[in-house]
């Protein structure tokens, strides 16, 4: 190595989180993770762009119907875990996902949701790569507005993890840190809907 030389930085393990634990109460109690989507379960799209946009290790955590989930759905690659207390919301399925990532030596979490098919790889590896350090705090924004996916440094996981309650997931943590927080446009790449209704179906076909 020659004097001005420097030893090249460790690449940064970016685990992705999906949440698919939903059990699709407006939708007549049809899991989400189980919606069919190109003529798969919707979970597998979600693990395909997760995995394009480069992230890894893959963890999906699952609630409603777990075990027929993990028979009809190829989730090779991923870490399952369940969430039997899926029904209280959105924060039981984040806290049981980043308990998940502890030890794996991530660097940080891109937690993403089992039912917005209209955002891709490309906006997932956009919020990827503005990672700076384990207390980055990064979401994707859509016409300037917050939304997902979102990216948690491992030095955050504590704290959104004791905020996780409810339907907020990490909504009390990104709130109070939003002075700390890096918005990564992604209109021009990606649609932020959900599935929600029976009406938002129509956008599975």
């Amino acid at each position: 190595m020659s004097a001005n030389a420097t030893p090249q930085s460790p690449v940064p393990v970016i685990a992705g989180l999906l949440l698919a634990a939903g059990g699709g109460r407006r939708l007549g109690g049809r899991p989400k993770a189980l919606l069919p989507y190109r003529g798969r379960p919707l979970v597998e799209n979600a693990v395909r762009v997760l995995r394009e946009a480069g992230c890894g290790p893959l963890h999906v955590v699952l609630g409603a119907s777990a075990a027929e989930v993990r028979e009809r759905a190829e989730l090779t690659g991923c870490v399952v875990v369940d969430n039997p207390d899926w029904a209280e919301g959105m924060g039981s399925s984040l806290r049981v996902g980043l308990a998940s990532l502890a030890g794996t030596g991530a660097s940080a979490a891109l937690v993403s949701l089992v039912d917005q098919p209209g955002i891709g790889p490309a906006a997932v590896a956009r919020v990827r790569e503005a990672y700076r350090s384990p207390a980055s705090l990064v979401a994707a924004a859509y016409g300037g507005e917050r939304g997902h996916p979102v990216l948690f440094g491992a030095d955050r996981w504590a704290d959104i993890a004791a905020t996780a309650t409810g339907d907020k997931g990490a909504r009390v943590h990104l709130t109070e840190h939003g002075d700390e927080l890096t918005l990564v446009e992604c209109g021009d790449i990606a649609e932020a809907f959900d599935i929600d209704t029976p009406p938002d179906l129509a956008r599975l076909a």
